[in-house]
């Protein structure tokens, strides 16, 4: 087996019990309250049926016994209240200074206690396609969010026949245990108005208290996923990943990951077909772990948690949704009910779709990477930036600079137009960032091409995906002539009429150089936030220094 599931040896259950947090969290699992979702159909009847739940009778699902479910399967819609994004102020994570262990853990019993006084249910899943990396998960939930976890199966990987055998001869992680995560939307603690989501990452459980949008429960799962890949010595990614095969008769083939939060193209990149310029096989946009050694890189998940923001009603995508969350509904001629996308409802609408959404779709991708590209929407940065050198490639991704999208929840007096740094896009991390930044530079040193892509606005000009996408062809295609950005120490860029970088307008100047400063400031900082454990190697900040010292000399 993959992860430990049951008690086998005294050592390694004191290990994965060292603290009270899984057991509190894990024994909630076995509850004469609580009845175990069998398998999908039974999974999508209790969705139904949840109040509350639109059936959407005019949007049948597509290939519906492929994917486990009834025949006569239509797409379900639940949608949330004021909230509809996650929140990264409710998370607490063992480990990080004020997060007292014992004092949570008291949170935690007072929470399972009341619970018991609701019907629950649990299911189980597989995050990771491929036996080289597979993590079994478990939720739990209270009656009337059936709909969460009827998501949870279709985003991850249900146990069927197939996958039960598949994970027996997967490769065993025999220091990490199962995923338990407890979702319990209606908690309420007036000291924690936003609601809690507290992750024990070595014990591989998290509680989700007082939170209901589905993305919390989606994200917690990965976190703690994605924690297992770290310390089993892969780079965790929340990044899409794809391979372009060349159709000049060459047989070339280059494998390229992008990492992006939401909003910034990931998933529109990692889509795109090119006008049928290449074959292209998708793994994922979203959840990928990389083998850091022998370079091979596996998905999480077999759906997509995808916005629908992009998607107008009558879309041709729009046949491989399965489940709806926070969008509205309407009538279409015949009186069927059908999806009302766009965001018309709210910010945020969301969806997850079936894996035949992307039909070159495949759940590992043995060829070795060829390039990373870290999307980001700094104004300061020309539409793509070549990095050389591994340092300076590694920390690039470490400072990755954005800006907040419409699916966080933030907390009172943040704003929500300022630039942010989120390390390789990766909000969820739960281990020691220089864990992170070794991998990728590893994978630098190795060979692996490094581009910044900016999806933004360079500047006051919008960056658009046409160019974003021509400038990605040039780059498959070996085509791509980099210059030097401005004499500036490895940083190489395209020359694109009408995104002219000139050094000599001294604002503009400034501009990139407070903005590399920012990023130097950050890496600073990282050495006493988080008690330091998130502190970076000497060679991160001095990449970073080098560039800001040469065009102040300038």
């Amino acid at each position: 087996m993959s992860t430990q599931g049951y008690f086998s040896d005294i050592g390694s259950f004191k290990k994965l019990n060292s603290i009270p947090v899984r057991s509190i969290i894990e024994t909630a699992f076995y509850g004469n309250n609580v009845s175990r979702i069998a398998d999908l159909h039974e999974a999508y009847s209790l969705a139904k049926e949840s109040p509350g739940t639109v059936e959407l009778t005019g949007m049948p699902v597509y290939r519906p016994a492929d994917l486990g479910l009834p025949a006569d399967a239509n797409v379900l819609l639940f949608n949330d209240g004021a909230v509809y994004g996650r929140c990264a102020a409710a998370r607490r994570i063992v480990g990080y200074p004020d997060v007292p262990v014992q004092e949570y853990a008291t949170i935690l019993r007072e929470a399972v206690y009341n619970i018991r006084f609701r019907r629950c249910y649990r299911a189980e899943a597989v995050v990771g396609l491929d036996e080289d990396f597979m993590v079994k998960a478990n939720i739990l939930a209270p009656e009337g969010f059936e709909n969460n976890i009827y998501s949870w199966m279709l985003n991850f990987q249900y146990i069927n026949d197939e996958y039960a055998e598949r994970y027996a001869r997967s490769r065993p992680l025999k220091d990490d245990g199962d995923i338990f995560v407890l979702l319990d939307p209606y908690w309420e603690n007036p000291a924690y108005p936003l609601g809690l989501s507290f992750f024990s990452p070595e014990q591989n459980c998290a509680a989700i208290l007082g939170m209901r949008y589905f993305g919390e429960c989606k994200k917690g799962t990965l976190t703690l996923a994605w924690g297992a890949a770290a310390r089993n010595g892969y780079a965790s990614c929340h990044g899409g990943l794809k391979r372009y095969k060349l159709r000049d008769g060459s047989n070339r083939k280059f494998v390229l990951a992008v990492f992006g939060l939401s909003g910034s193209g990931k998933s529109t990149i990692t889509h795109a077909k090119h006008n049928g310029k290449y074959d292209v096989t998708v793994l994922h946009d979203d959840a990928v772990v990389i083998n850091v050694k022998e370079k091979y890189a596996i998905a999480l998940e077999p759906a997509y948690f995808d916005k629908m923001q992009d998607y107008p009603m009558g879309c041709e995508d729009n046949k491989f949704l399965l489940t709806l969350q926070n969008c509205g509904a309407t009538r279409d001629k015949d009186g069927r009910l059908i999806v009302v996308s766009e965001d018309i409802r709210n910010g945020n609408g969301r969806a997850v779709k079936s894996r035949f959404w992307s039909p070159d779709r495949i759940d590992r991708i043995d060829e070795p990477l060829n390039a990373i590209c870290w999307l980001m929407k700094d104004p300061t940065l020309p539409p793509v930036v070549k990095l050389k050198g591994a340092s300076l490639a590694a920390v690039m991704g470490a400072t990755l600079a954005t800006r907040r999208t419409s699916a966080e929840r933030l907390a009172p007096g943040v704003d929500p137009d300022a630039l942010v740094i989120e390390s390789y896009a990766n909000p969820f991390r739960t281990y020691p960032l220089a864990m992170d930044y070794i991998r990728f530079r590893s994978l630098f040193e190795d060979g692996v091409e490094c581009y910044i892509l900016n999806t933004g606005s360079f500047m006051d000009k919008k960056v658009d995906k046409n160019t974003t996408l021509s400038i990605l062809e040039s780059i498959v295609e070996g085509t791509a002539d980099f210059v030097s950005l401005g004499g500036v120490p490895g940083m190489e860029m395209l020359k694109i009429p009408g995104f002219e970088v000139d050094f000599s307008d001294l604002a503009y100047k400034q501009q990139f150089i407070n903005r590399m400063n920012d990023r130097l400031e950050f890496v600073r900082s990282r050495e006493t936030a988080n008690g330091g454990m998130d502190a970076l190697p000497p060679d991160a900040y001095e990449s970073l220094a080098s560039a800001v010292e040469y065009l102040k000399k300038k």
